[in-house]
């Protein structure tokens, strides 16, 4: 029993890793196809700059349906297709072009973007923003999974429409214009995070799309193994940080929660105030955290002041609180016999409306 098990996977191991298992004449089409795609000419330029103005000006006006639109066009996606082949079957060319495609698009994004974020000069920028400078170990589980769909949709062109999904579930134009959109603010911090994410994928993509393109048989293992390897060791590097950002990323959760808590739970503030919804930026230093609330009364400066000191102590660190309040007005109906007085005052009577009117004699 155990040897038929043996015999199994040996020849599974055969026939789906160590062999090519496609003809000459589908492999020389396949190459044909990447080199195709990750040429750099004026379709990918045109598409490159369209993609990052709308990515652009989405993350600037913080709207999700504008990015999903530049989502869609992903220039970037096709070259990396190439780089992942190239890379496990040694195809000097076919690597050079997918390289200097990718760079020059990155280029386009980075630079295009900083332009944008000049011109427009936003005094801080919004969520859609800040979401992509904190990348973490799911936004790696994404892009492998991304990139593995992308890769089956090349080799089963059948499903070649899934690409369009996969281009907005991995998203690496609006990375590349976060990058250009921290330079543009003198904010390093923020260009670092999308970098990394960034980054993260492009390898996660690249290394998914080279296990697809060797479990469908384009190329042996034994050839591809060095390729792979290398792919693997530089996504591996990656590990370190994401998992210390997706630590960090905890951390801040259970930070928020406690901070609310602590909030509508310990002070007298909240008693009278009806929190709508919190939300913190971690970028900033001290962080900043922005409370939407309904009051019957405004809030004044030496109130938050105080709450600002309770948090420091509750939360052992400093944090910056921003208001954001919705004021509530009681308005009641006016009782009956204020409504006959504006109705006198709005069609006052005649003059001679009190005189005594004379009598008619009877007849």
């Amino acid at each position: 029993m155990a040897q038929s098990w043996y015999v199994k996977v040996q020849r599974f191991w055969r026939k789906y890793l160590w062999g090519r298992r496609i003809k000459p004449q589908e492999l020389r089409h396949f190459q044909a196809s990447l080199l195709d795609e990750s040429r750099l000419d004026l379709n990918f330029i045109v598409l490159s700059v369209g993609s990052c103005a709308i990515a652009t000006f989405g993350l600037l006006s913080n709207s999700a349906a504008v990015i999903i639109g530049a989502m869609i066009i992903a220039p970037l996606m096709l070259p990396i297709r190439g780089i992942a082949f190239a890379a496990l079957e040694g195809d000097l060319d076919l690597f050079r072009r997918g390289m200097v495609a990718v760079a020059v698009g990155t280029a386009i994004g980075v630079s295009l973007a900083a332009i944008l974020g000049f011109m427009v000069n936003l005094p801080e920028y919004n969520s859609e923003v800040l979401a992509r400078s904190r990348p973490t170990l799911l936004d790696l589980g994404v892009a492998v999974a991304a990139g593995g769909i992308s890769g089956f949709a090349k080799v089963q062109p059948k499903v070649s429409n899934a690409l369009a999904g996969t281009a907005i579930a991995v998203a690496l134009m609006p990375p590349v214009c976060v990058i250009g959109l921290g330079i543009a603010q003198g904010n390093w911090q923020l260009s670092w995070g999308a970098s990394l994410l960034y980054l993260t994928n492009l390898l996660g993509i690249t290394l998914s799309c080279m296990v697809a393109f060797l479990i469908a048989g384009y190329i042996p293992l034994a050839r591809a193994r060095r390729g792979l390897g290398l792919a693997m060791a530089l996504t591996g590097v990656l590990l370190l940080p994401l998992g210390i950002t997706l630590a960090r990323l905890v951390q801040q959760v259970n930070l928020e929660y406690s901070l609310q808590r602590a909030l509508l739970d310990r002070t007298i503030t909240f008693q009278r105030t009806q929190l709508l919804s919190l939300d913190a930026n971690w970028l900033s230093s001290p962080p900043e955290v922005r409370l939407v609330v309904i009051a019957s009364e405004p809030l004044t400066p030496n109130q938050v002041k105080l709450l600002e000191d309770f948090v420091e102590r509750e939360m052992d660190q400093p944090f910056r609180l921003i208001f954001e309040i919705n004021q509530v007005q009681e308005v009641r109906r006016r009782p009956i016999q204020q409504f006959g007085q504006i109705a006198q005052r709005a069609f006052p009577l005649p003059a001679n409306h009190n005189r005594p009117q004379p009598t008619r004699p009877a007849r």
